[in-house]
């Protein structure tokens, strides 16, 4: 019955194969066969709005030129549209995906069951069998999470699923208090990768930058990405960086604006409404950067980030919805990445291309040494306190459709469902809606059900 569903999903996204083979090959511009008129991925995503600062931060960081640099992020793109269309085919037998590659140019996709095979080669991914599914691993790491809220767990800093190696992969100082979490939480071992380690990762505070902000005249952190609320301008940051009430300044040491929510530990997340004299762009570090959307990036993915301290740096990103004990307590649901920080950078920008990630949390190292970065996903951040990214798009638009369920400003879950025209679509990648990214015009974010 599955096999049959995978054919018909196949059959359904042809259109999707031809895209990204060719965007895998190099050709950002390639339309699917037989519907000209629909944008790829990369066009969608407005990889070619890349800041040129973001650009020379890849190739510096990465080891690319600029044709090697915009070709990494087209194809991401296309990877990320394709391993959602996968994601929803295979059902409860996906087991995850990501890219590798100097240009991002290979997809890999695991599966639980060998007979979907043909069905993730058919769309131009490699495939890998494994024997846990992105689902179990997934529960088992919200068991730690639940356990480390009741047991101290700062000798084990972090966990994560490692969709590479199949493994729920726990970080500890010493292997005898993996094994106290890990009974805490009734895991299976056969699920976990226990890895030693003497990091301890910190929340990034305090120093100066382009776009650094004081709280309360005293400490500093950075902007993350000017948002709004109904008619409220301000911007999402770190939750470490202020509680509510807190009030702010500027880089300039202008009254800016009051911290209205904060999230920290648990999460790492927080909005600050700024006072008249300040306007939300879209832009980040000035106007090299313009942010486009939120749509979410695959485990590979290049991702860069910018702070006050240190400015542009990029690395990939190593892996989705970890969890990381700082000396305060763990944070949930953050993402791993190679990129380097340092005190100061807090709350500021993670980017791929023109795709807004999330605010810097904490790490290890800095940026002589090199380190691990771990950043709050900025999808959450707009949903929990119901705030509109500011992008290229935000501006007149169409804001859904009467009757149906998508509307421009919603942050939709890969796997959510939308009726919009009359017709049923499902969501293919994590993302906030923007005007004129309604079902069926965004392939690489909708799927037709």
């Amino acid at each position: 019955m599955l096999q049959r569903h995978l054919t018909a999903a196949c059959a359904a996204t042809a259109a999707a194969g031809a895209l990204l083979v060719a965007g895998l090959s190099g050709s950002a511009s390639a339309r699917p066969s037989g519907s000209p008129a629909a944008p790829t991925a990369a066009e969608t995503l407005r990889t070619d709005a890349a800041p040129p600062a973001l650009l020379r931060a890849l190739e510096r960081d990465l080891g690319l030129n600029r044709r090697q640099a915009e070709r990494r992020l087209a194809n991401e793109a296309e990877a990320g549209a394709t391993s959602g269309r996968l994601r929803a085919a295979l059902g409860a037998h996906y087991a995850g995906a990501w890219v590798r590659g100097a240009e991002s140019d290979t997809l890999t996709v695991a599966t639980t069951d060998p007979a979907d095979v043909p069905a993730i080669r058919a769309l131009g991914a490699a495939a890998r069998v494994v024997h846990h599914s992105l689902a179990a691993l997934d529960a088992a790491k919200a068991r730690l999470d639940r356990a480390a809220t009741r047991h101290a767990a700062t000798d084990t800093p972090e966990w994560y699923v490692d969709v590479p190696s199949n493994a729920l992969v726990v970080r500890a100082v010493r292997p005898g208090a993996a094994r106290l979490l890990l009974a805490a939480a009734h895991v299976d071992a056969s699920l976990v990768r226990t890895v030693k380690s003497a990091e301890h990762p910190r929340p990034l505070y305090d120093l100066r930058g382009g776009d650094a902000y004081y709280i309360d005249n005293s400490s500093r952190c950075s902007i993350g990405f000017p948002v709004t609320r109904g008619t409220q301008q301000g911007f999402a940051t770190a939750g470490h960086c202020g509680r509510p009430g807190s009030t702010t300044t500027g880089a300039n040491r202008v009254a800016q604006g009051t911290f209205q929510a904060s999230v920290f530990p648990g999460n790492d997340m927080a909005w600050v409404a700024a006072n008249t004299n300040w306007t939300a762009t879209p832009y980040v570090n000035g106007s090299s950067a313009q942010v486009t959307g939120s749509t979410q990036a695959t485990v590979g993915s290049s991702v860069c980030r910018s702070g006050s301290t240190t400015g542009w740096h990029c690395g990939t990103v190593q892996q989705l919805n970890s969890s990381v004990t700082y000396q305060e307590g763990t944070v949930t649901g953050v993402t791993r990445t190679s990129v380097c920080a340092e005190p100061g950078d807090s709350g500021g920008s993670f980017l791929s291309g023109s795709q807004a990630q999330g605010v810097t949390s904490g790490g290890t190292g800095n940026c002589t040494s090199g380190g691990t970065t771990y950043f709050q996903p900025v999808n959450p951040i707009l949903q929990s306190y119901g705030l509109t990214l500011r992008t290229t798009a935000t501006g007149p638009g169409d804001p859904g459709d009467p009757g149906g369920t998508w509307a421009a400003g919603t942050v939709y879950q890969a796997g959510a469902t939308v009726t919009y025209g009359g017709a049923a679509y499902r969501c293919l990648q994590t993302h906030q809606a923007q005007p004129g990214w309604e079902p069926p015009n965004t392939p690489a974010l909708w799927q037709r059900q």
